[in-house]
């Protein structure tokens, strides 16, 4: 069950307390914090995103980018038969999970990759160049514009 209490005029005026609101939101489930993840800025318009995904397999998980929305998902496959372990303690969380990325405009994925139980998404800001800032030049004499008319 959500909470339906807005928190937002809240949350503008306490800074560092993000967290805390993110736990009332969801009720305190924690469900919001599985799997665990970081973001970097690695460059001026490189980031990295790197989760936590200890017991997966790349085929068991699946990256999805679609226009501003990342969603990075896994899922175990089933044992097969002959291949159950008889666990005396579980402490490797390995259940299936859904964890989305909203990505500002122009940031694009580059790559990723599973190495030591940590999965690594390299975004890349590409701004296009119709976009970008240019200087003006003030008081400077404007480029004749020619009449292909005339010509």
């Amino acid at each position: 069950m959500r909470n339906s209490f807005d928190w937002t005029p809240y949350r503008r005026s306490t800074v560092g307390f993000d967290r805390l609101f993110d736990f009332l939101e969801t009720g305190g489930s924690g469900a919001e914090n599985y799997p665990p993840f970081d973001i970097e800025k690695v460059a001026d318009d490189h980031f990295r995103i790197t989760v936590a995904v200890a017991g997966f397999k790349s085929d068991e998980i699946d990256i999805t980018a679609q226009q501003n929305m990342l969603t990075v998902s896994g899922r175990k496959a089933p044992v097969a038969e002959g291949e159950a372990r008889q666990l005396l303690y579980s402490g490797i969380a390995t259940r299936a999970f859904e964890r989305r990325f909203q990505l500002a405009d122009f940031v694009r994925v580059s790559e990723a990759d599973l190495a030591d139980g940590l999965l690594t998404i390299d975004l890349v800001r590409e701004v296009p160049e119709a976009m970008k800032p240019h200087k003006i030049a003030i008081g400077g004499s404007a480029p004749a514009i020619e009449d292909k008319k005339a010509a």
